[in-house]
């Protein structure tokens, strides 16, 4: 697809405002035959849905996102159904979307390489439904370790070494989660009553390091993956770690598994419908920031709603 007019939606917080005008610039207004280029900025009461559905509106056929998750998910939810593609220019800690398209990391012209020359392709989007309001996301949501994590992190810490910030916090997360009643309610079947402290359901598994956590999960495949954690004390605590990194990483990596294994600790399923209930509220993060307690939440996937670039 022949780009006729490029919209950036950017987050003005993030430093660097400057060499991202000028890559933007060098690559599409000088290289790309001078490409029309139009500029949003993101606000703290809108990080970037309207931008994002305006920008569609007004002829734009790609749209950048230039910052971290947050603002990935908001374009994404702007352009969810409108055939407009996106593109992203990382500039978060996470850049979790980013990591499982094989964006360029750290490297703005290369990521505007990737946007001008990359062939467009459709993903799935997922939707969550908490307290009351749907929210989009393209990456995962959940609550246990994840979301703590999320919690616990030191923001200042976070400022100045990235996501090495959440390894200082993992500590604390493990220690801080207790297991609760849960029940799971997939697709047309009838409720089922487990109890775990971790739950993640996701489009796609990849999060930082490399590491994933939902092994099965495609991003175009209609379906959304779940894991439920239900280590409890060391011995089950090894059982996960072996089951992440050994029998769902290198087994897997070099085809001795062909889906994901689950244990006695933990648990890997699909639907395209999801329903929870929680015996006590629990911090819950959609596409890696924290959004406050959630006590029940459904999800959907949404078959080839977003177009990507």
């Amino acid at each position: 697809m022949t780009i006729s007019k490029l919209g950036v939606v950017w987050n003005p917080s993030k430093p660097g405002g400057d060499k991202l005008r000028a890559a933007v610039a060098e690559v599409f207004e000088n290289d790309a035959e001078g490409i029309p280029v139009q500029w949003w900025e993101t606000t703290p009461e809108d990080p970037g849905r309207g931008m994002a559905a305006e920008a569609a509106s007004e002829g734009c056929d790609v749209v950048i996102a230039a910052g971290g998750d947050g603002t990935v998910r908001a374009v994404a939810e702007g352009l969810a159904g409108t055939g407009v593609a996106l593109g992203i220019v990382p500039r978060g800690t996470g850049n979790l979307l980013a990591r499982n398209l094989d964006v360029p990391l750290n490297d703005i012209p290369a990521a505007l390489r990737r946007v001008l020359e990359g062939e467009s392709r459709k993903i799935d989007m997922g939707w969550v439904e908490h307290r009351g309001a749907e929210h989009a996301f393209v990456v995962m949501v959940g609550f246990g370790i994840d979301a703590q994590m999320l919690v616990e992190t030191d923001d200042d810490l976070k400022s100045r070494a990235g996501w090495l910030a959440y390894v200082e916090a993992m500590g604390r997360a493990v220690a801080g989660t207790e297991m609760i009643d849960i029940e799971l309610t997939l697709d047309d079947a009838e409720p089922e009553g487990l109890r775990g402290h971790t739950m993640l359901i996701g489009n796609c598994g990849m999060v930082q390091g490399g590491i994933r956590l939902l092994p099965d999960a495609l991003i175009d495949d209609g379906q959304l993956d779940m894991l439920l954690v239900s280590a409890d004390g060391p011995l089950q605590w090894l059982d996960t770690v072996r089951s992440l990194v050994w029998e769902n990483g290198v087994r897997r990596l070099f085809g001795a598994v062909d889906q994901a294994v689950s244990t006695d600790s933990t648990t890997h399923v699909a639907a395209q419908r999801i329903a929870v209930t929680l015996s006590s509220p629990q911090a819950f993060e959609i596409d890696g920031e924290e959004v406050g307690e959630v006590s029940s939440f459904s999800v959907r996937v949404d078959p080839g709603a977003l177009t990507v670039r």
